[in-house]
């Protein structure tokens, strides 16, 4: 009898699970699929799967209306840089506060992690000033050093590093290793899972983001992809068309990434480190 009903949950969970990645599939496929209908058949109703003919004018229509290959380019060098750049800044400051003892830890910790609740919205217009005043305004500079560092990946990192098992710090020091060479020889690569999970947070968020860019940028040759899109929706009217060949084009670097990185990611999610 009990081999029947986990045999029956195990069937229940299964069929609720191809119901959920159904759910999430067929819109990315219809989106796909619709970026190579022509105008007509994307305003059809009731709308039709499949196109009656397909079509490449939507993606040339792209390429003419904005230069959406600079702006592929700035969106990577944009996500890409700081992602590297905060990976190393949030791995060193969580290290700093999960293996090391030093005055007024507790503080500095808790007022970083109460920046999390600050809205951008607050200090948007203070940023604008502070980045006109700087130079560096509409710049590819201006957008990666603000996001430099963040309270999530210190969060994070802090309570992945402090799972690593302090007997393993311990023999390291007894064979002559300072803390930046247990930083780098044991706890970096102990925190793969870790640091790839915080990596695609990080550059999913960044490479996603509108508001950020659309306001430290004014000019279309230094805006990022989710930037320019905003370009094909006018006040009004919207250009349905090409709008999803665009979406098409933003998002498929990120399902690559997903798919390149989804068991790092799955892992780093599951686990919190080794417990002593």
């Amino acid at each position: 009898m009990k081999k029947k009903h986990r045999k029956k949950l195990h069937i229940g969970g299964n069929i609720i699970l191809f119901v959920v990645a159904l759910l999430v599939f067929v819109p990315l496929v219809w989106l796909i699929v619709s970026s190579f209908k022509t105008d007509a058949d994307v305003i059809k109703y009731p709308p039709a799967f499949l196109p009656e003919q397909w079509v490449l004018t939507q993606y040339k229509y792209v390429s003419e209306a904005i230069p959406v290959f600079s702006m592929l380019k700035n969106t990577v060098v944009f996500a890409g840089s700081v992602t590297i750049v905060s990976l190393i800044i949030d791995s060193l400051a969580a290290f700093a506060f999960a293996r090391m003892e030093f005055r007024g830890k507790k503080v500095l910790f808790t007022v970083i992690l109460m920046t999390m609740m600050v809205p951008f919205q607050i200090i948007m217009i203070p940023l604008y000033i502070e980045e006109y005043k700087l130079g560096i305004l509409d710049t590819l500079l201006g957008l990666i050093l603000p996001r430099a560092s963040g309270a999530y990946g210190i969060y994070m990192l802090t309570s992945f590093f402090s799972r690593i098992p302090k007997s393993i710090e311990e023999a390291a020091r007894i064979d002559g290793l300072n803390n930046f060479q247990i930083y780098h020889k044991i706890v970096i690569p102990l925190s793969k899972p870790a640091l790839i999970t915080l990596g695609i947070y990080h550059f999913m968020n960044n490479w996603n983001d509108l508001l950020y860019p659309m306001i430290l940028t004014n000019s279309v040759e230094n805006r990022t992809l989710s930037a320019g899109l905003a370009i094909l929706v006018g006040s009004n009217s919207i250009k349905y068309g090409p709008t999803l060949a665009a979406t098409v084009i933003s998002i498929m670097p990120l399902l690559l990434l997903f798919l390149f990185g989804q068991r790092f990611f799955i892992e780093g999610t599951a686990t919190g480190g080794d417990k002593e």
